[in-house]
């Protein structure tokens, strides 16, 4: 079972393993030259596509790190040295922008996405999510795999979605919180939790899950995903990746992965 202080060591170490990895594991020439982008965890697999499709347009290689998003804010805020943040809430943009941590003028609202309760994929489990379903029961003495209902925005969206269905006071002791979405979906997928919520794209992304209900749209806040710069970046090449991140490619890539696209296409 996890404690509170081991997660919490847990979390901290994450945190601080975002920057150690960006200061340490890449040479100095290449972190200078490299679009440095801090992308919410629930990203990798559709910027990974995007990055490789990038690169053969004749770019330098992103260098792109995957966390909660509330991680990568509070790194921002300690001076790691990002070019981009994309976060998987409306929240944490917000906080970077309120202290003048990200250029305002850039920001914008890149994506969406849907909450679903998953299990693994031989499971039989099946539900209807409506007004206080059954969800204690669906786990049969497991947890509920999780991210940080506190901190990290599928957490947040989640326990919202649960306390507006009358389900969270049921499962609350239930719940086996991760550190970003990506680790709770890996709880389910390797069978140390028989259920999750997480994003479609998530589940998607992860052949060894399935989604058995999604959540109605009504039950939580818009998943918005919002990029912009940072206000300390002086990459030339920032402002061109983010531009990027809007094109026709990368909105196929985007979808690809069950994102929605929020930015309109472009004009043919």
């Amino acid at each position: 079972m996890q404690t509170r202080r081991g997660f919490g060591i847990r979390f901290a170490a994450a945190i601080g393993g975002v920057v150690a990895m960006l200061l340490t594991a890449m040479p100095a020439s290449q972190a200078a030259d490299n679009v440095v982008v801090f992308a919410a965890a629930s990203l990798k697999n559709a910027l990974d596509a995007i990055d490789a499709s990038w690169q053969q347009e004749g770019h330098q290689p992103a260098t792109i790190s995957y966390a909660a998003s509330s991680a990568l804010a509070k790194q921002i805020e300690g001076g790691a040295p990002a070019d981009i943040f994309i976060s998987a809430d409306l929240d944490w943009m917000k906080y970077l922008s309120e202290k003048n941590l990200t250029k305002a003028d850039t920001e914008v609202n890149l994506l969406g996405n849907r909450l679903v309760l998953i299990a693994a994929k031989d499971a039989t489990a099946d539900t209807t999510i409506a007004p206080s379903f059954p969800l204690a029961d669906l786990l049969g003495g497991g947890k509920l795999a999780m991210a940080d209902v506190k901190a990290v925005p599928a957490g947040k969206y989640g326990k919202a979605a649960l306390e507006k269905l009358d389900v969270w006071s049921s499962v609350e002791d239930k719940v086996a919180q991760a550190e970003n979405v990506r680790a709770a979906l890996k709880l389910v997928a390797t069978g140390e939790a028989p259920l999750g919520i997480v994003y479609q794209t998530d589940a998607v992304a992860e052949p060894e899950v399935k989604i058995i209900a999604t959540f109605p749209e009504d039950t939580h806040a818009p998943i918005i995903y919002p990029a912009a710069l940072t206000a300390t970046s002086a990459n030339e090449d920032a402002a061109k990746f983010l531009d990027y991140l809007k094109s026709d490619k990368a909105r196929s890539l985007f979808e690809e992965q069950g994102f929605t696209v929020l930015v309109p296409a472009a004009a043919n």
